[in-house]
């Protein structure tokens, strides 16, 4: 029996999802769980999965196309079976030879324009995006030939005609290729967009400390050792254990575990967590949720599936939203970073940036000194909501937390 795959709804106000690649074709084999196209919304990239077992007997959109959500994608069943009861109204196989109409009901608008110099009645279908980014760039994209369903032109027709101008224009300049242009990903302009609006709209300062990682190490050291004896299951690591710490003095700063509204600010009596991860289509921040109701290992599971849904594209879109977490940690120990300033993500109030080890020459009892392993810890926080004074405790109490860990 065929197996219908159809274009996930990520969100109640996400109406059409862009194909962005497709890793299978017509005719591969595929097994329930592989990877058969990526995609974007205007808030997030994710991958879909497929749904079962079988042959990808046929593709519905080419990538680029933006699909509406609920729309058969592809089918997947066996050599023999009938597909064309599945083509979905708006793929391109399905048209017929009449001028295409915009399609009803699917949640999708088409903007419809008569063509310049075209025979009466003929239409040139254009997404609502692609014709804001045409204008924007200043395309004239009544010349250019749709790539979408029914011919309809989408964004990345608008983009391609774009650059094939900027590569005339530096043709002109030079016959050497000096750089070259690379559209933003819709997850890079999200990135962009709420980063600028963050430093823009917030009075936003940092302060640096560092604390003493001795007895992290030490409860590191004790895991592996742990793991390798088959006595530990679960792989707790130096981010999971200042995340822990985090946690527990966000309970006793509860100022700091917040979101600035404007005329109010909103406090919260559980942590929600929100942990940055680098994934390959930009960085994504997943909110774990009552964060503090977990134990170390608990909370360690959570922080590793949340990362990991991210890097593999199945996140749930409601856990990284902005408003989803309560505060924010940014670790970039791993890249050998010693000190950065992480921008808030609003509307919560604060942040922690993690910065690498560095050893660091300190009294280690009885007038001796010694190099002593020691993390930075930057925490950014909006003055509209926090004084300094206030931050400076909490991120004082991070540190303590910290310097007096046990596992």
């Amino acid at each position: 029996m065929a197996i219908l795959v159809i274009m996930p709804k990520q969100g109640q106000s996400v109406e059409t999802c862009i194909i962005t690649k497709w890793f299978k074709c017509k005719g591969d084999r595929v097994a329930a769980g592989d990877i058969l196209f990526s995609y974007e919304t205007d808030k997030a990239a994710f991958e879909m999965e497929s749904p079962g077992n079988g042959i990808l007997l046929e593709t519905f959109f080419d990538e680029g196309a933006e699909v509406p959500v609920l729309t058969n994608v592809a089918v997947i069943g066996q050599p023999s079976e009938e597909i064309k009861p599945f083509y979905p109204a708006n793929a391109p196989a399905a048209e017929s030879a009449s001028p295409a109409k915009p399609d009803k009901g699917m949640g999708h608008k088409v903007i419809e324009m008569p063509a310049a110099g075209s025979f009466s009645g003929s239409r040139i279908r254009i997404s609502p995006r692609a014709k804001a980014l045409a204008a924007e760039k200043g395309i004239d994209f009544k010349t250019l030939q749709g790539s979408g369903p029914g011919g309809r032109i989408i964004i990345s027709d608008i983009e391609k005609a774009a650059s094939g101008e900027a590569r005339a224009v530096k043709q002109e300049l030079s016959d050497d290729s000096e750089f070259t242009d690379q559209p933003l990903s819709n997850v890079r302009k999200l990135v962009a967009k709420a980063m600028h609006t963050s430093l823009q709209n917030s009075a936003q300062l940092t302060h640096h400390m560092s604390a003493d990682v001795r007895r992290l190490l030490e409860a590191r050291r004790k895991i592996k050792e742990g793991l390798s004896a088959g006595t530990e299951k679960q792989d707790i690591t130096l981010n999971d254990m200042i995340c822990w710490c985090v946690v527990k003095a966000l309970k006793k700063f509860p100022e700091a575990n917040s979101h600035f509204l404007g005329e109010s600010i909103r406090t919260f009596k559980k942590v929600h967590l929100g942990i940055a991860v680098d994934t390959s289509r930009g960085l994504m921040v997943p909110a774990v949720r009552n964060a503090g109701d977990m134990d170390l290992v608990q909370l360690s599971g959570e922080l590793k599936t949340a990362a990991d849904s991210c890097r593999k594209g199945n996140i749930n879109p409601g856990l990284i939203q902005s408003t989803a977490a309560s505060f924010t940690v940014s670790n970039l120990g791993s890249y050998g970073v010693e000190m950065f300033t992480p921008v808030i993500n609003l509307p919560q109030t604060a942040i922690l940036g993690v910065c690498t080890i560095i050893n660091r020459p300190a009294d280690i009892g009885n007038n001796t000194f010694g190099f002593v392993p020691y993390i930075g810890l930057s925490l950014t926080y909006d003055h509209r909501a926090i004084d300094g004074g206030p931050a400076t405790l909490f991120l004082k109490e991070i540190k303590e937390q910290i310097e007096k860990f046990e596992y």
